[in-house]
């Protein structure tokens, strides 16, 4: 039976059903800070419906602490009988955590380092694309997780440019014709395609110096909702896995039930 996995972003929920590493179902809806349990409970009936009495269990990592509380409240007020593990210190994963503080670390850093070690070994580097931020997550030779970068993210700077910029608007996120743009549509679209691009390509060349390792011998994973805008300007991929953070989900699922 599939499992439910819950992945709670600044922006948007992506909610998927996964068995044994393959989403067969997946939904996408906003992040509301203010949507109650009682709330997620009737969305998440709404959404699944027939699919909901064939989990055998549910998945929730979340960056956003007022819907973390919100999720587990809604788990245990409403699917009292369903077995689920939201992630947090103290939930066990598998992955040593060598950073300053383990606890800061966002819990779907710690997910998606844990599903890029399993499924495509170590040293690895993963590069998640989502709307409020970019960020780079590393896993060492030893499969240890020792820290990452975050950037901001595409959705966030084409925002803070179209509310700062006296002349500039939002756009549409596309890849432009050219690098070289003729219009200021264009333009926007240029600097944050290509933008991105470089910066990626930039940190990992950084991140692969600091490991010591070459090209070629990291795996460096791209995932997250924009990485198809961005991913094939990149050189320095090696695999894409669009689920990644939802198998990582169901990887900890297993190991705490």
């Amino acid at each position: 039976m599939p499992l439910l996995a819950i992945d709670v972003g600044n922006a948007h929920t992506v909610l998927a059903l996964v068995q044994d590493g393959v989403v067969s179902r997946d939904w996408r809806v906003s992040t509301d800070l203010h949507r109650t349990a009682d709330e997620w409970a009737v969305l998440l009936r709404g959404l699944l419906g027939r699919h909901l009495g064939e989990v055998d269990g549910v998945a929730v990592c979340s960056t956003v602490p007022a819907v973390t509380q919100s999720a587990r409240e809604m788990l245990a007020r409403h699917f009292p009988d369903v077995a689920h593990v939201v992630v947090e210190p103290g939930v066990r994963t598998g992955l040593p955590v060598l950073t300053d503080n383990p606890r800061e670390v966002g819990t779907d850093r710690i997910v998606n380092s844990l599903a890029a070690l399993t499924s495509y070994g170590s040293p690895a580097i993963v590069v998640d694309f989502g709307g409020t931020a970019t960020t780079f997550d590393v896993v060492n030779a030893q499969g240890q997780y020792v820290g990452g970068a975050i950037t901001p993210g595409i959705e966030l700077s084409l925002e803070a440019l179209g509310r700062r910029g006296a002349q500039l608007r939002q756009v549409e996120i596309v890849r432009p014709r050219s690098v070289i743009a003729r219009n200021t549509v264009e333009a926007l679209q240029s600097g944050v395609v290509f933008g991105t691009a470089a910066q990626v390509e930039g940190i990992v060349e950084r991140m692969l110096a600091d490991l010591g390792h070459a090209v070629g011998e990291v795996a460096v994973i791209s995932t997250g909702y924009l990485a198809d805008l961005v991913r094939e300007e990149c050189g320095c991929f090696t695999h894409h896995d669009p689920w990644l953070t939802h198998i990582g989900l169901e990887m900890v699922f297993r190991r705490n039930s």
